[in-house]
Formats: structure tokens, sequence, C-alpha cells
């Protein structure tokens, strides 16, 4: 059982990271801005806080434990690695994701 518990905190960890790329490239499209603009990076963490709260808010108890705060402080940061990331190469990389000359 506990093979099963890792396992599934592994597919939340994931979920995150697929969610959030997938908020960063809809909130680019659907704003027409680059993934070098900070608002397609601000619509996923605006997302996650609210989902952190919801989780907090809307979980067992209303008083918030150390635990609680430290898995939301760590899905949080999870979350935001890889929207940072492409914003940052997008801003002051841009050369990288162009296609060279032939």
């Amino acid at each position: 059982m506990k093979g099963l518990a890792a396992d599934l905190l592994i597919a939340k960890d994931a979920l995150h990271i697929y969610l959030a790329f997938i908020i960063q490239i809809s909130a680019a499209a659907l704003f027409r801005r680059s993934l070098a603009s900070g608002l397609p990076w601000m619509t996923v963490l605006a997302f996650e806080l609210v989902n952190e709260g919801l989780d907090l808010w809307l979980g067992e108890e209303l008083h918030f434990k150390r635990w609680q705060m430290e898995g939301a402080a760590h899905d949080i940061i999870n979350t935001m690695i890889l929207p940072t990331a492409l914003l940052l190469l997008c801003r002051y990389s841009p050369g990288l994701f162009r296609r060279g000359r032939s």
C-alpha cells in the first residue's frame, strides 16, 4: 500500500506540472501574448493560488496546520518551476527557440 500512496503523490505532482504548462500555453494563446510576457505566467500563478486556497479552505480542518502550509508551499513551488523556466528562457534567450538559418 505504501507504494500505491507514493505513486499517487507523484501523480498529483505531475498533474500540477502538466496543468501549469497547459494553462501557460493556453493563456499565451488566449491573450495573444508571447511566453516572454509575464501575463501567461501570472495566469498560472493565479490559478495555482486559487487552487491552494481552496485546498486549504475546503480541507478537513479550518485550522491551518504546519503540514498543510508546507504541502501548499510544495505544490506552489512544484507548479511554478516549469512556467518560470519557460518565461525566463523565452525572455532572456529568445534565439533558443528560433530555427537556425539553413
